[in-house]
């Protein structure tokens, strides 16, 4: 543990002393950005792991209509006889389509179950037009879902891996129409920070301008104005692209991040603590329990019987009182961490405390 915590430290420390990243890594551009879509559908072809609903018979039946067989194969039996077997699942089906996707473009497809359906494993999705938020059939998705898991059972025993009610097809999506989208505006474009803060736009501002005079002005935290005129002898294409390979040094706000459902602590590099004094104490809970056979005496018409015996025990640990000096650093913040001894899930407490008391110099975010 303090070996993982002193490394992740160096690593942090070194990179907010020396990170030199491009523009285009983070930022993005104004109008040029994704779109969701979204289909209803149906996978075919389950080996007995799909839904036997109502519901998903329904939707078997609805496109079975638009295909315009349903009369020929319903004419003579009943739709319930039919749609009988559990190959197939009703689902939902999400894609993102890019700014720059064209008529023809292939997208990746996510599909999960909608109804009782126990696995996709083997299945394949019928045609699904995907819409956007407007309404607009955007793409199509079709073709064999890929699961990336497996369930095996039988007399009594199971082995599964991963999440068999969802999967993926790669380029399963066709785009039928180009989604809404420019990178230019009356002439000028936007840049748009995906970790506003005022010192880095300002940062940003100050790069381009350097290699690009008078074409850049930093509106505020989360965006900068761009002049892509400036330089008549390039093309707007051409500005955008030189902007975003230029590098800068972004600046970062002091922030310890915590999860505490998996006991993740992320400390950010510009963390430091104050002067103080942390002790802190562990409280264990143990309870043991051991089953007892009452056996009667021969002939004596009592009945064997089970008693459970449980014993209950609570332990406290015996830490001192530790001082923490001021640390500038995150090196510094985890070698005084370390000097407690402590696990992750009590680091998270003390984060908290430290907060509390004010002598942590960051902002605790927790998820």
């Amino acid at each position: 543990m303090k070996k993982i915590v002193a490394l992740l430290a160096v690593a942090l420390t070194t990179s907010a002393a020396s990170a030199q990243v491009r523009i285009k890594d983070i930022t993005e551009i104004a109008g040029a950005r994704s779109n969701q879509l979204v289909g209803f559908g149906l996978v075919v072809g389950l080996d007995g792991t799909g839904s036997r609903s109502t519901f998903t018979q329904q939707v078997a039946i609805d496109m079975l209509q638009r295909l315009g067989v349903a009369g020929q194969i319903f004419s003579q039996t009943p739709a319930d006889a039919v749609l009988r077997s559990t190959s197939i699942a009703s689902v939902m089906v999400v894609a993102d389509i890019g700014p720059f996707a064209r008529v023809g473009s292939r997208l990746d497809v996510t599909v999960s179950v909608m109804d009782d359906s126990r696995s996709l494993q083997g299945g394949t999705l019928i045609f699904t037009p995907l819409r956007g938020s407007d309404g607009e059939v955007y793409s199509t998705a079709q073709g064999p879902l890929s699961i990336g898991g497996f369930s095996v059972s039988g007399a009594g025993a199971g082995l599964q891996k991963n999440q068999l009610n969802a999967g993926r097809i790669p380029n399963g999506g066709v785009v039928e129409k180009e989604a809404p989208g420019t990178y230019l505006c009356r002439g000028r474009s936007r840049l748009l920070l995906r970790n506003p803060d005022f010192n880095t736009a300002r940062l940003i501002a100050k790069a381009i301008n350097i290699h690009f005079p008078l074409s850049a002005t930093a509106m505020d935290a989360g965006s900068v104005d761009l002049d892509p005129c400036v330089d008549i002898t390039k093309t707007p294409l051409q500005f955008l692209a030189e902007v975003g390979l230029l590098n800068v040094k972004p600046d970062s706000p002091a922030r310890v991040v915590i999860n505490e459902r998996t006991g993740t602590v992320v400390i950010g590099g510009n963390v430091t603590i104050s002067p103080t004094a942390v002790a802190q104490g562990n409280l264990f809970l143990r309870a043991n329990t051991s089953f007892q056979v009452s056996q009667p005496n021969p002939l004596g018409g009592g009945n064997t019987t089970v008693t459970p015996r449980t014993q209950v025990g609570a332990f406290e640990g015996r830490n001192q009182l530790v001082a923490l000096p001021a640390a500038t650093t995150v090196a510094d913040v985890a070698q005084a961490l370390n000097a407690l001894g402590v696990t992750p899930r009590d680091l998270i407490s003390i984060f908290q405390a430290l907060k509390q008391a004010g002598a942590l110099n960051a902002d605790l975010e927790i998820l």
